[in-house]
């Protein structure tokens, strides 16, 4: 992975105690940013050793660290990237004769529950598997996690870069899966285990996280591949290779400094995928992001509200039947009731002024849209209270990361 080759063409960074680092927010006026995510920004930029901090129009609050941030430092802080480590988004070719979302959505497999080795030994899907697993986890394979995690098939909207767009394999009108989930347990307890001794200071030996870091971003890369292929065989489709596939949370020895991205995507020209909500369409862009940028670009609408907000207001204003039927008449696959508030497109900034200011400040240039037919979040078991409270904690804790 590209990550691998940067360390195998750079020595690691020397560690040097510098002044508060610059701090770049890649947003118009008109967009919304949050008074406390600019805050976390100039908490990290007073950290030893950073450099330099690039927000981007998705920044919001996180646990301790922005989200939606490049970071350069010549210390390697693991909590700037967090518990998911390997958390990214890939776009699959899907060939169907038919795509009738009432159909399709019920047509899912089960993503809470785990691909066992042993027991699910003949399923198709393992064939994407080349090579051991990495790290040997084989706890939660194939499932897609709790939170802004999803697996949606879409299809090609509005072609903006036909030439480009053709490169990629891809039309107006063609249809693709994309899969959003990272490591799962395997990068939070990477973190759990560096935080345990040394709390939110940097890691003593980088290379010896390093190491555990790109089993876990290779981990979350497989995961997404093993993802699609069950989704792929359950519509009736074949496995395909991604035509995308970068990770939003990692770091990268770059130009000499660690480049720590947290909910922000690789943006040295390579093609990302910056996914809105489920009730709006998602962007396919070419990202030429420079040094300014931390060489990054946006992950996703980034959220304007709190889970805890999204599920007061959300309450009050729609049914749980309104927000299965999504504003662009794509269909949501969620048994959990509490989630579908938390993750209602209006808890999510607008897509469009995200890739507006990516375009504003020349980071990225838009290639297509995906407009959902089907998003998964969790499985619907289609019971009348969607089952017991003892059955919801239970699937919740099977799928939390």
């Amino acid at each position: 992975m590209s990550q691998q080759h940067s360390r195998q063409e750079s020595p690691l960074p020397s560690t040097t105690a510098m002044g508060p680092a610059t701090v770049t927010v890649f947003a118009s006026p008109a967009s919304w940013i949050e008074s406390d995510a600019l805050a976390q920004c100039h908490q990290v930029a007073a950290l030893d050793g950073m450099m330099h901090v690039a927000a981007m129009p998705d920044l919001h609050p996180g646990k301790g660290a922005p989200i939606g941030a490049a970071m350069a430092s010549t210390v390697l802080y693991p909590f700037l990237v967090g518990s998911d480590i390997g958390c990214g988004i890939a776009v699959f070719p899907m060939k169907l004769k038919r795509a009738v979302p009432e159909k399709l959505a019920a047509r899912f497999p089960d993503l809470d529950r785990a691909l066992d080795p042993e027991q699910d030994a003949d399923d198709p899907a393992w064939a994407v598997v080349k090579g051991d697993i990495p790290a040997g986890h084989v706890e939660g394979l194939g499932t897609v996690g709790r939170g802004n995690h999803f697996v949606e098939l879409a299809r090609i909207g509005t072609v903006f870069e036909p030439g480009h767009a053709s490169r990629l394999g891809l039309a107006d009108g063609d249809l693709v899966l994309i899969v959003h989930s990272g490591s799962r347990g395997l990068g939070e307890r990477i973190l759990r285990a560096h935080t345990a001794v040394h709390g939110a200071g940097p890691a003593p030996d980088p290379g010896a996280y390093l190491a555990m870091h790109d089993d876990a971003v290779r981990w979350g890369s497989l995961n997404r591949r093993l993802m699609a292929a069950r989704v792929a065989h359950a519509l009736g489709a074949e496995a395909a290779e991604p035509l995308v596939d970068q990770c939003h949370n990692l770091v990268e020895v770059h130009d000499g400094v660690y480049l720590h991205r947290k909910g922000a995507a690789p943006g040295d020209g390579r093609d990302v995928l910056i996914a809105g909500t489920r009730g709006t369409p998602s962007y396919l862009v070419a990202a030429h992001a420079g040094p300014d940028a931390n060489h990054s670009v946006a992950h996703g609408a980034g959220r304007k509200m709190s889970r805890a907000d999204a599920l007061r207001r959300g309450r009050a204003k729609h049914t749980v039947e309104e927000l299965r039927r999504t504003p662009v008449g794509s269909l949501v696959v969620c048994g959990d009731r509490q989630l579908l508030f938390e993750e209602a497109p209006t808890a999510y900034k607008r897509i469009e002024q995200v890739i507006a200011d990516l375009v504003d400040h020349d980071l990225a240039t838009p290639v297509a849209t995906t407009v959902p037919l089907v998003t998964y979040k969790t499985p619907d078991y289609k019971t009348p209270d969607l089952g017991s409270a003892p059955q919801r904690d239970q699937r919740r804790k099977r799928g939390r990361r």
